[in-house]
């Protein structure tokens, strides 16, 4: 049998974590019985390596149908149909593709924060469509760039969640030591990880010689639970307290328009927000909680080796 792509992965694994909440390796095991894949068939590589082609499909389809809230993973590592899953269930669609999953708002958002002036990209062993047909092989590149690095940010975003304060209070100085704020950990940041300080999370060197300090606050904030205008006052009235000109509240959810006009209107105190998207952004950007898994070499030719041969 031929191994199914990751669209057609897609109905298959709506349906059966309908009925349950599945391990995705359990999940994928449960796939190939169904399908009846042989042991090679099961056992095949993606060219790259690294992942089986079935298993890399379906973790594929279960990425597209979480984008768009068709599936959510309850802890780590699993996978079940939501409200809206089951939904469209009851529908009896006879396939699942990206054209579908267009109907739905989330998966339109996602989409559109990975395009720029390219078309979004299909995972590999997806079918093409015109306009990603007639695109370069250049353009491919990038838009699936874009997209395999939205999807990292937002299954980089659900970890953080699932962390402890604790540990996103870690990450924050983590983050900002990556981004050449302070010097050593232990001259970073103080009473980050303590009770806040009148409004205050922590303080942070901007510089190694500590000449100046940075006020930080963190909100590890559910998704849909924006910040709103009244924090973002009472911590600029935070740092006037501490006659503290610069300061950066994080969050893992969003701002609201007030809270950033609020931001806007903070007199002689510099504060910058950074929402959840920033967050995830600059994550990846000084690789905090992330690693390269494969380089790819593009080559072209050296024009100036041949232009030297001809000079001979």
């Amino acid at each position: 049998m031929t191994i199914p792509t990751y669209d057609a992965c897609m109905l298959p694994v709506l349906r059966l974590c309908a009925g349950q909440t599945w391990y995705i390796r359990d999940l994928i095991t449960k796939i190939c019985d169904d399908l009846a894949l042989s042991p090679a068939e099961r056992e095949e590589q993606l060219p790259s390596g690294g992942s089986t082609r079935i298993a890399s499909n379906v973790n594929w389809a279960k990425t597209y149908l979480k984008q768009a809230g068709l599936v959510d993973q309850p802890k780590r590592g699993f996978v079940r149909t939501t409200e809206i899953g089951l939904q469209l269930l009851k529908e009896k669609p006879p396939f699942i593709d990206r054209k579908r999953l267009e109907q739905y708002g989330a998966f339109r958002a996602f989409l559109g924060r990975t395009r720029s002036s390219a078309p979004s990209p299909l995972p590999q062993h997806a079918d093409m469509s015109t306009s990603e047909a007639t695109s370069t092989p250049d353009e491919q590149i990038a838009t699936a760039s874009r997209f395999l690095e939205v999807s990292l940010r937002d299954a980089l975003l659900t970890r953080v969640l699932e962390g402890t304060p604790a540990f996103f209070e870690h990450l924050i100085i983590d983050l900002l030591l990556a981004m050449g704020y302070g010097g050593s950990r232990a001259e970073a940041g103080e009473h980050l990880g303590r009770t806040g300080d009148g409004g205050v999370d922590g303080v942070i060197r901007e510089d190694q010689l500590g000449l100046d300090r940075v006020y930080l606050q963190a909100k590890r904030n559910q998704p849909g639970n924006s910040v709103g205008p009244e924090t973002v006052q009472a911590f600029i009235g935070a740092l006037v307290g501490k006659s503290a000109q610069k300061g950066v509240l994080i969050t893992t959810s969003t701002f609201t328009k007030s809270a950033e006009a609020a931001a806007k209107q903070s007199g002689h105190v510099r504060l910058v927000l950074i929402d959840g998207e920033e967050l995830t952004r600059l994550m990846v950007r000084f690789n905090v909680g992330v690693r390269v898994a494969r380089s790819i070499e593009i080559k072209r030719i050296d024009l100036d080796y041949f232009q030297g041969e001809e000079a001979e």
